[in-house]
């Protein structure tokens, strides 16, 4: 029987998704998202972030908790290869893992002390679902953690890929102001499963307050209807 190490939560995220449709498939692809970390009571205490104003970015250690499986498969099918092509579970980044656990690098925007729930930490650039339990938070070293000589491997003739979105004004008023860049910036990665193409499919995604329908038809993404969630 394999070993087990406890893991302990000490935060959880609070981000604009509430399901897993329409997440960016890494973090930093869309800047413009905004969220927070809330620390568990055990660990809001403003002296464990001592410092770490002075860092531009973090990284995120994280559980996919929508993902937990009792087995694993050694081998899995990267969205970026279309969802047909298998490969090593340890050379992807897929959730399927022995151990759900996700690693993500976001913006640091500012830590607030919060009256009732302590420091809590604003970041942009987040992949991660409302609520997804944290265990750890760490700095990135810009020194030792970037590595622009490295290899992408399967990735690597990807040079990054947006939609043309069509977001009509009037629809785009009703999602609230802080939230629109964002979304639109989430609609660009092209929320659909790579293995979906029909241009007459209405797709369906939360974000938020709203509810977001569109289609995608030749690289263009249009916003056909945005109705707010009932509170």
């Amino acid at each position: 029987m394999s070993e087990t190490i406890p893991m302990k939560i000490i935060a959880r995220m609070h981000s604009s998704f509430p399901s897993k449709f329409g997440i960016p498939r890494q973090s930093g692809l869309v800047e413009e998202l905004k969220s927070t970390i809330v620390f568990e009571p055990e660990y809001r205490n403003a002296d464990a972030l001592r410092g770490i104003e002075g860092f531009s970015h973090l990284w995120l250690i994280w559980s996919f908790s929508k993902a937990v499986r009792e087995d694993w498969s050694p081998t899995v099918r990267p969205p970026r290869l279309g969802g047909n092509t298998r490969m090593g579970v340890f050379a992807t980044r897929s959730p399927f893992r022995p151990n759900a656990i996700g690693l993500s690098s976001v913006k640091l925007d500012g830590v607030e002390l919060h009256p009732t729930l302590g420091p809590v930490i604003h970041v942009s650039g987040a992949d991660l679902l409302d609520g997804t339990p944290i265990f750890d938070i760490k700095p990135y070293l810009p020194y030792t953690d970037s590595h622009p000589e490295a290899l992408g491997g399967f990735t690597a003739g990807y040079q990054g890929y947006k939609l043309e979105v069509d977001f009509p004004p009037a629809l785009l008023e009703q999602v609230p102001e802080g939230d629109r860049e964002g979304l639109t910036g989430v609609l660009a990665q092209d929320p659909r499963p790579s293995y979906q193409d029909d241009p007459e499919r209405v797709y369906g995604m939360a974000f938020g307050t709203v509810d977001v329908k569109f289609t995608v038809k030749d690289g263009l993404l249009t916003v056909v209807g945005v109705e707010r969630k009932s509170k």
